[in-house]
């Protein structure tokens, strides 16, 4: 499964809309996802799920990478 997560970059920071940044990731579940960016400092602000017609609109996105982490 595919997960599109929107974070910010430093979770010590008051979270900023603007500052809002997205990555995608395969995983197993949402808590795998949590499990793989543990070891960064970002505030997860959400976890989204992608599938169907919305996981084919977002691959014809320039912008769409899966990261290796």
């Amino acid at each position: 499964m595919i997960y599109k997560v929107y974070y910010q970059e430093n979770a010590h920071e008051i979270p900023v809309r603007e500052n809002t940044k997205s990555m995608y990731l395969e995983a197993q579940s949402e808590r795998e996802v949590r499990v793989k960016l543990q070891n960064f400092d970002y505030n997860i602000e959400y976890i989204q799920l992608l599938e169907g017609a919305y996981l084919a609109h977002e691959q014809e996105s320039p912008n769409f990478e899966l990261e290796n982490l």
